[in-house]
């Protein structure tokens, strides 16, 4: 579905990847992994096309995104979780969902993704619908994150993207998160993580990228990286 090949990326002189390889098939979860600072963003951010890379090649569902704006690039089924979350404060949490709402899901074949409407965010977040009426900002970080999710999720995209899923959160904030993204993988929803979780991620997860300054240094499947789980942890700084 998202194959990325050779993706050489900077800001200004300073160049941040190198070379990266890294693919998500349909139906698949798959992780990007590493310290602060080794290019996990960026990667995300050239893939959506806030950042162009310089070189290299970007394929989602057999259509190169090179050149292509933002808004065209999501319109084309990748649905972004951002680093910070991103919701509407002064939109209302309903508002925050209906604001990007889109018609119906854009797979196709046998591992079609689930088509999120308003009903089935409510089943996935049950808490929203208590709090519909609540302006974004009042919530909490905890909160702000699970709207970002759900209003990523009504996109219907093929793709969810996730930047720093967990990262800050209260522990109680982060297993409903995780618990949220297995009810997602068990729909055949297609996901791309950043975070730092190994032992989670690798319950989780089917293959695994691990960056260190721009380059893939490590990849695998969950198999592998219990394996190699010390190695990974030095990699990842936990």
């Amino acid at each position: 579905m998202l194959t990325v090949e050779g993706l050489e990326t900077s800001y200004g002189q300073s160049q941040v990847l190198f070379g990266v390889n890294l693919e998500v098939r349909r139906g698949e979860v798959v992780t990007l992994l590493g310290r602060n600072g080794m290019g996990k963003t960026t990667t995300i951010r050239s893939i959506m096309g806030m950042t162009p890379p310089q070189r290299g090649t970007i394929t989602f569902a057999g259509r190169k995104l090179s050149g292509l704006a933002s808004f065209r690039i999501a319109k084309l089924g990748l649905g972004l979780v951002p680093e910070g979350r991103g919701i509407f404060p002064s939109l209302t949490v309903w508002e925050n969902l209906t604001a990007t709402a889109s018609r119906g899901p854009r797979g196709k074949g046998p591992h079609t993704n689930p088509h999120w409407t308003s009903e089935t965010i409510l089943e996935l977040f049950p808490w929203i619908s208590e709090r519909r009426h609540q302006m974004g900002g009042q919530l909490s970080g905890g909160e702000q994150q699970m709207l970002a999710i759900g209003r990523a999720l009504m996109t219907n995209p093929e793709l969810l993207i996730l930047d720093e899923a967990t990262e800050g959160l209260a522990p109680i904030i982060r297993s409903e998160i995780w618990k949220i993204l297995r009810t997602l993988k068990r729909a055949g929803q297609s996901i791309l993580i950043v975070d730092k979780n190994l032992k989670v991620l690798a319950r989780l997860a089917d293959r695994h990228y691990v960056l260190e300054r721009g380059r893939v240094r490590w990849s695998g499947d969950s198999t592998a990286l219990g394996q190699d789980y010390e190695t990974i942890r030095r990699y990842v700084g936990i």
